[in-house]
């Protein structure tokens, strides 16, 4: 394939998101490997993406955006859920929530159960320490000086603390650190805020890579397919300004485009399942059935209060308590705005046998729609809450071989019956937890699901009509055993069957990891770069995560 047309480095990189900023630093950390990256989005520069309480902007301005939409959900009324991924320098990083958590230990050992050998836990807390700046916690399980600044919110609301103890009223821990030893209990919560900035990926790995030259990057970049000369990647077609371009890689093709995209762009290069490629008029080059299949998700609803107290950030949802706010932030980066609003969490068990955490809270101390306006007149404060390990699995597949048409998404939420049974746990687990004294000053009226929801019949009516993504897409490049047909890579990355092609996202999560899925992607991105340098991994921890004695008989 001629080479004449396009520029040459060691390693191409698809995409800049979590993974994708992560490699490029790593890679080019010595100076002897030439890096480009190519992303799709733009420039994050500007306070809707930089200020944190600025959240919910970005991720709903197409500029920053894919604007990915599910087909109908069958379990969900028939609905289309939104499936937002970052289009922009970070990724999804740079319109995230900024919620730190890196997981539970027992989901890297499911991972390593699976067939991802070498990513147990102990394999991947060095990498996890490797990467974090954390101020606060235990030096033995956190990182102190890694490139990602993690912190903890000022919790000067009073729910913040009263949602802790309400937690503690209840039975539960209360943990000092839920990404340390003890991930289950009530706990302040952790973001990714640096001296009152968002710090994405961009922020912590990209740029002080790209300032050092020590990397190409490619803005309005959009990878069409990957170049292949037989079953070997050498390198990308991609979209520029209108223009068809192609750059080559010496060494390795590293596919690092979200969930969504990454199986989306090996099918349009002829990977996956044959009778997906030739339903959508690909040419099959590779047979790999797994691609695409394996999806997976957090649903979540809103539970909502009213507060008896004016306390809640619902009295600064005007325009010109937004504009104080955001005025303080941008003289002085601190205020209100220099937060992200989730300061406080939980993790518990829906039931008895259950050997670690399988329900998240994030305590919002505002009552909001899912458009970030307000949901009540007067004040209101609400907990995001959901399962966290549903075993429903939907799928990504192109639908033809047209780069700009979006692939179809279909998680097939609430298809297993357990799903239901997990979910009515969360809802009433958290009536109860609202009725503890320490919520008793504050705890009006339930706005949503409403006092009146409480049978079976009526919970499930309300999840499908209000339950939504938490925005955490994974699985689709499952990474396993080169033995297992549905593995689409190998513990080192590599896609299975393939030469010089690797994926590096989110996408190779063999299940869902109990929490946020930045951290983990991050970690990901952090471990394989040692892989694809040929590095000896970094040395097992010994370290022992506390789980809870009474599990196998008491749910809390």
């Amino acid at each position: 394939m001629a080479r004449q047309d396009g520029n040459t480095t060691d390693f191409i990189i698809i995409g800049s998101g979590s993974a994708g900023s992560v490699l490029a630093s790593r890679l080019s950390a010595d100076a002897k490997h030439t890096v480009l990256v190519l992303e799709y989005g733009g420039s994050d520069i500007g306070p809707l993406i930089q200020m944190p309480s600025a959240l919910s902007y970005p991720m709903n301005m197409g500029l920053y955006n894919w604007g990915f939409e599910t087909e109908v959900e069958p379990n969900l009324n028939n609905r289309k859920l939104v499936t937002p991924r970052g289009k922009v320098f970070g990724g999804s990083s740079s319109i995230n929530g900024m919620v730190y958590v890196r997981g539970h230990a027992r989901d890297f050992d499911t991972w390593s159960d699976m067939g991802a050998t070498g990513w147990a836990y102990a394999d991947v807390l060095p990498y996890f320490k490797r990467q974090e700046n954390v101020a606060e916690g235990d030096p033995a399980w956190r990182g102190k000086d890694g490139p990602l600044y993690v912190k903890r919110g000022n919790r000067r609301n009073p729910l913040y603390k009263a949602f802790i103890e309400a937690g503690r009223q209840a039975g539960y821990p209360v943990t000092p650190d839920y990404n340390g030893q003890q991930q289950e209990g009530f706990a302040d919560m952790e973001m990714t805020v640096h001296k009152g900035v968002r710090w994405s990926a961009a922020n912590a790995y990209l740029w002080p890579a790209f300032k050092k030259g020590r990397i190409g990057l490619e803005g309005r970049a959009f990878a069409r397919r990957i170049l292949l000369e037989g079953k070997k990647a050498v390198g990308v077609e991609y979209e520029q300004g209108g223009e068809i371009k192609r750059a080559f890689a010496r060494r390795d093709v590293i596919v690092s485009a979200s969930t969504i995209n990454s199986p989306a762009l090996l099918e349009r290069s002829g990977i996956g399942a044959p009778a997906v490629l030739k339903k959508a008029g690909v040419d099959v080059v590779h047979a790999l059935p797994g691609v695409g299949a394996n999806l997976q998700d957090h649903l979540e609803v809103y539970f909502q209060l009213r507060s008896l107290q004016p306390v809640t950030l619902n009295s600064k949802l005007g325009l010109i308590s937004k504009g104080m706010i955001g005025l303080e932030w941008l003289l002085f980066g601190t205020g209100l705005g220099a937060t992200n609003h989730f300061e406080s969490c939980g993790f518990i068990r829906s039931a008895a046998g259950i050997e670690y955490p399988n329900i998240q809270y994030h305590f919002l101390p505002a009552a909001m729609r899912y458009d970030g306006t307000a949901a009540v007149d007067g004040h209101g404060f609400q907990v995001h809450v959901g399962p966290m390990r549903s075993k429903s699995r939907g799928h990504i597949h192109i639908k033809s071989p047209d780069p700009r048409q979006n692939p179809e998404i279909f998680f097939n939420y609430m298809s297993h019956p357990d799903d239901w049974k997990e979910f009515r746990a969360c809802m009433r687990l958290t009536r109860e937890l609202f009725q503890q004294e320490a919520m008793k000053p504050f705890a009006g009226d339930e706005i949503q699901p409403g006092s009146g929801v409480v049978s079976d019949a009526q919970l499930d009516a309300f999840i499908k009509e209000h339950a939504e993504s938490a925005y955490h897409p994974c699985g689709t490049c499952r990474m396993g055993s080169v033995k297992d047909k549905m593995a689409v890579v190998d513990p080192q990355c590599r896609v299975i069957g393939m030469e010089n092609l690797r994926v590096v996202d989110s996408s190779i999560m063999p299940q869902v990891t109990n929490g946020n899925l930045n951290a983990p992607t991050l970690m990901i991105g952090e471990k394989a770069a040692d892989h694809i340098l040929g590095k000896q991994p970094l040395a097992p921890s010994n370290l022992e995560p506390w789980i809870n004695p009474k599990w196998k008989k008491s749910q809390r």
